[in-house]
């Protein structure tokens, strides 16, 4: 069993848990069922021993408008693979939840969405009626275009209300909606947009980014070029950077129809805003799988496992309601976008923003703009928050500043050290709730999350989900193996054991469902998914701790542990020395035992010795355990190899070290970082350090 620095220690508790939803909803449950839940845990143990009657619940409660009832929530037995059929009998849509959201009484006037890029005087306000009105539009346009039910329709835009007004669009008429980028590369895009055939695509003419206008054109006319062998027939450009041109001549001279956003939206039917009323597993996205080692998988999403899912999360475990106001630093092509903007479907108003984090304030940008524009709930990533704290940045310090409406902030993508955890209250306002949060693509959602009746412990995520039925599997099982649930607090796999809403429908195209089962349901068979975390629950506080990816997990003489663990040490204590690292385990050829591997990039000004050297093995050591320490220890001089959301691409790093042939796809970022591991690995022979 790995030692790990643990600490439970408080750092925030809600001041009226009382007056949350979720502890309305706790009440409901007691009066609708007759129960006498208490607490958190209860109410958490009666929603996963009762799947449909919990969901059941969270459809009325929460709010769901759909034109047709449902027979039942669940069969009865229902496994995980195949997927179960929800809520069958229902008809529904998904647009229209999120735009008419039946629980919120909502002004038309009051506004809806702000956009706002690096150059706050490009700030765009939509209201209600507006919103619903290029909604209205844009859906017409599309069904004069000829798109319907299953149709696809593609995004290479920005995270801004026209990108938002395109995937309500296309979920309006029936379509499926994806969603892209633009600062990915014309290999990315087409790996992904290839496989799914979209009929539309909208496209930015350009982006500003770090102060700087970046043309779009000669990408998407490369991009066209590729997807009208596919069957593209119509190009929306929105015409993002005036100054720029709109390339709509290059495209026509492709062959292919191309528009204006703006003339296209007001040269549609003058017909009256209408939603298709569909199955609750309609597809309504597709998002995609890192595909770091291989084409990325095109994983397919429901209206009503997504919509319901997130109504959950944003209305009970995030508290947000018609007065919040909802930013999350995202890009169009991240999960974390799609989580966002269901926040209008409690009607919330959301910040859409596109740039640069650190413009044009430096480490104040972003928190200026939580201050300007009075944001109730911010989202960003960890690795935002550890630059916070590595360079000292206290926001709530500054006088210009007002951040008294601030009410949560949530992290992901990574795991949150724990000192950033400290530090974050040092830095924000003490009354915030502070969710590390973890989930995913694969479910478009959360199986960790916040929680207003539970307290914040460094180092933790608050809590497993509603509904969400996990538990820590041991990895080293056989999946037949009875013994397979972990012993109190050690690590190992997540999983989840009973079927939940917004799992996937398929993956898109032929092989869709042997490719879905090959991802979640080989290793330990059809009733439980596996996800590909390595965590450690907390059984005292239920908890979890995230240790890293299943499939990066360390494994020195048969020792278990996550790549975490040494992030949270290097954060600690070498976050002035240290930019960015990453850490893997290097496979002997002989005995297939592993030495771990640490990679670092130093921070501007510092240079790595052997004193640093020295210094990080000793902390490992002291904070950890003798068996954590890194047996190498080295610069990384080409960086560290992410994908486009900023993911640290641990498993291809670890293949390469390990004599693996890996071929480098378009999602990594910075290809050139393989190649320097791969010439490293090249030059240093394994033996040089057993």
């Amino acid at each position: 069993m790995t030692v790990t620095h643990r600490t439970a220690r408080e750092l925030w508790r809600h001041s009226s848990p009382q007056s949350t939803q979720m502890w309305k909803f706790m009440l409901h449950v007691n009066q609708k069922c007759g129960l006498n839940l208490s607490d958190y845990p209860s109410l958490y143990k009666w929603s996963v021993e009762n799947v449909a009657a919990f969901w059941e619940e969270v459809w009325h409660f929460a709010g769901i408008k759909a034109s047709k009832p449902f027979d039942q929530v669940l069969p009865d037995k229902a496994p995980m693979f195949p997927r179960p059929d929800f809520f069958a009998g229902a008809l529904l849509n998904f647009a229209e939840n999120l735009l008419f959201p039946p629980n919120a009484k909502l002004d038309p006037s009051a506004t809806a969405v702000i956009t706002v890029t690096e150059n706050g005087d490009q700030r765009v306000d939509t209201s209600w009626a507006s919103l619903r009105e290029q909604v209205r539009q844009c859906s017409n346009a599309l069904r004069a275009a000829g798109v319907g039910e299953n149709d696809v329709v593609a995004g290479f835009v920005a995270n801004h209300v026209q990108a938002l007004v395109a995937l309500l669009g296309a979920g309006a008429v029936g379509a499926i909606w994806t969603g892209i980028s633009p600062d990915n590369g014309v290999s990315a895009v087409l790996d992904r947009l290839v496989q799914i055939k979209p009929r539309v695509l909208f496209a930015d003419n350009a982006t500003l980014y770090n102060g700087k206008e970046w043309s779009s054109a000669a990408k998407t006319l490369e991009i066209v070029g590729q997807l009208k062998k596919n069957g593209l027939e119509l190009v929306v450009v929105v015409n993002s950077v005036k100054s720029l041109d709109t390339g709509l001549d290059d495209i026509r001279a492709k062959g292919v129809k191309a528009e204006e956003y703006a003339s296209w939206l007001n040269t549609s039917p003058d017909e009256p805003l209408k939603f298709k009323q569909l199955s609750p597993s309609h597809p309504l996205y597709v998002l995609y799988s890192s595909g770091t080692t291989g084409l990325p998988k095109a994983i397919v999403h429901t209206a009503a496992g997504t919509l319901l899912q997130h109504k959950k999360e944003h209305y009970l475990h995030c508290s947000l309601s018609p007065s919040s106001r909802l930013f999350y630093y995202t890009t169009t092509s991240w999960m974390m976008h799609h989580w966002s903007v269901s926040a209008l479907a409690v009607g919330a108003s959301l910040v859409l923003y596109s740039g640069s984090p650190f413009r044009p304030h430096s480490y104040l940008s972003l928190p200026r703009l939580l201050s300007t524009l009075r944001v109730t709930h911010f989202g960003t990533s960890a690795a935002y928050l550890t630059a916070l704290e590595a360079n000292n940045v206290r926001p709530v310090e500054d006088p210009s500043l007002d951040l008294s409406a601030l009410e949560a902030i949530y992290s992901t993508a990574a795991p949150l050290p724990p000192s950033t955890f400290a530090f974050v209250y040092q830095a924000f306002p003490p009354n915030i709730n502070l969710a590390s949060i973890t989930g995913g693509t694969d479910i478009i959602s959360l199986f960790g999350a916040p929680c207003p009746l539970l307290p914040v412990r460094v180092g933790e995520v608050q809590c497993a989900g509603l509904g969400m039925a996990i538990s820590v599997f041991d990895s080293t099982s056989a999946a037949e193996d009875p013994r397979l649930v972990t012993p109190a607090d050690a690590p190992g796999d997540l999983v989840c054991v009973k079927p939940f809403p917004c799992q996937p429908l398929t993956f898109f195209g032929r092989g869709g469902e042997d490719k879905y089962r090959a991802a979640y349901f080989e290793r330990f068979g059809p009733r439980v998914w596996h996800h590909g975390d390595f965590v450690r629950m907390d059984k005292a506080t239920g908890g979890l701790v995230m240790l890293g990816r299943s499939d990066g997990v360390l494994k020195p003489a048969g020792v278990r542990f996550g790549s975490a663990e040494i992030y949270n040490v290097l954060a600690r204590f070498f976050a002035l020395e240290v930019e960015d690292a990453v850490c893997v385990g290097r496979r002997r050829e002989t005995d297939m035992d592993e030495t771990v591997c640490l990679f670092v990039v130093m921070a501007a000004g510092k240079e790595f010795d052997d004193d640093l050297r020295t210094h990080i093995k000793d902390m490992v050591r002291k904070e950890l355990s003798p068996r954590h320490v890194p047996g190498v220890i080295e610069e990384a001089k080409g960086g560290i190899p992410k994908t486009g959301n900023g993911k640290k691409i641990e498993v291809a790093v670890k293949q390469i070290l390990s004599g693996m042939q890996v071929k480098t796809n378009a999602s990594v970022a910075n290809p050139e970082a393989l190649d320097w591991f791969r010439d490293w690995a090249s030059k240093t022979p394994q033996a040089a350090y057993y």
